[in-house]
C-alpha cells in the first residue's frame, strides 16, 4: 500500500472514529484531503528549474460543519498537511514551506459544501530557497465543492450601496455591468499611464458581487499585491494596473 493510501486510510480511521461520533455533515476528512491534492495541482507555478505549488490552504466550512469540526481540527490539519506534502514529493512538486491547512467559517456554504483557497506564502528572508518561487498568475480564488454540483468559485456577495473605485484624487461610480480601464479614449475608467495597456482590464458584475478580469494587458493586473487573471472584489481591496493603484469600496 502507497504511503497516500496509507494517510487515507488514516484520515478515514479518523472519521469512522471520534467523528462518526459527532458528525452528521457530508464533509468527510478524505475528500477535503482529495480536492486539496486537486487544488495543489491546479495553482502550480512553472520557475526555471522547479514546478513550485502552494503552501498554504484555507478551508471554508459552512456554521453547521465547522460547528461539527470544533474539536479535532487540530488533528486534521497535520493529517491533512501530511498528505499534502507526500503528494508533492510523490509528483517532484516543490514547496517553499511545508504546507498548512487552515479551517474558516462562510455563512454563504450549505451544510455538505466546502470551499479551498490556495496561496502561496513566501517563508522568511533568511529560510527562502536559492531560487525564489516566481509570483502565481492567479491567487486568492476560493473554489467550492459540493456532493450534488459541480465545483464552482466563490464570488463575493453584493455589499449595499453603489460600487466604486477610488484612485489618483478621483471616485468612480461603476454603472452598468461591464466597466473598462485603461488607456484609450474610450475606456470607461481612463488610467494616463504608459505602463497600462489601451484595454488593460474589466470590471464585471456577477451574480452575487464584481470580479476584474486581466483583458490580455502587457504588464497584468494585481488585487492586494498578487497576480490575477481573475478575481472577485470585496470592499477595500486594492487593483493595480501599470503604476495605477485604485480601491475598490462600496458606499
Amino acid at each position: 500500500m502507497s504511503v497516500l493510501r496509507n494517510l487515507e486510510a488514516k484520515l478515514e480511521g479518523l472519521f469512522e472514529g471520534a467523528f462518526s461520533r459527532a458528525f452528521k455533515s457530508r464533509v468527510q476528512p478524505v475528500e477535503i484531503a482529495r480536492k486539496l491534492v486537486k487544488e495543489m495541482q491546479d495553482n502550480k507555478t512553472v520557475s526555471i528549474s522547479h514546478t513550485y505549488v502552494p503552501n498554504n490552504y484555507i478551508v471554508y466550512l459552512s456554521p453547521q460543519d465547522r460547528e461539527q469540526f470544533e474539536g479535532y481540527e487540530e488533528g486534521l490539519r497535520k493529517e491533512l498537511s501530511d498528505y499534502l506534502l507526500e503528494h508533492a514529493r510523490t509528483e517532484g512538486l516543490a514547496l517553499v514551506t511545508r504546507p498548512t491547512v487552515e479551517f474558516n467559517t462562510d455563512e454563504r456554504l450549505g451544510l455538505g459544501e466546502f470551499g479551498i483557497q490556495t496561496q502561496l506564502i513566501q517563508p522568511p528572508e533568511a529560510e527562502q530557497p536559492e531560487e525564489a518561487p516566481p509570483e502565481p498568475a492567479d491567487f486568492g480564488h476560493t473554489m467550492v465543492y459540493s456532493p450534488d454540483r459541480e465545483a464552482r468559485p466563490l464570488v463575493a456577495p453584493v455589499a449595499e450601496g453603489r460600487a466604486m473605485l477610488v484612485g489618483g484624487g478621483k471616485r468612480t461610480v461603476l454603472a452598468g455591468s461591464r466597466v473598462v480601464l485603461g488607456r484609450s479614449r474610450d475606456a470607461d475608467v481612463r488610467l494616463d499611464d504608459p505602463n497600462v495597456s489601451r484595454r488593460h482590464a474589466e470590471l464585471r458584475r456577477q451574480e452575487g458581487g464584481w470580479v476584474v478580469a486581466d483583458l490580455g494587458s502587457t504588464n497584468g493586473v494585481k488585487v492586494n499585491g498578487r497576480r490575477v487573471s481573475e478575481a472577485p472584489l470585496k470592499p477595500g481591496d486594492e487593483i493595480a494596473l501599470g503604476l495605477e493603484r485604485l480601491t475598490f469600496e462600496v458606499e
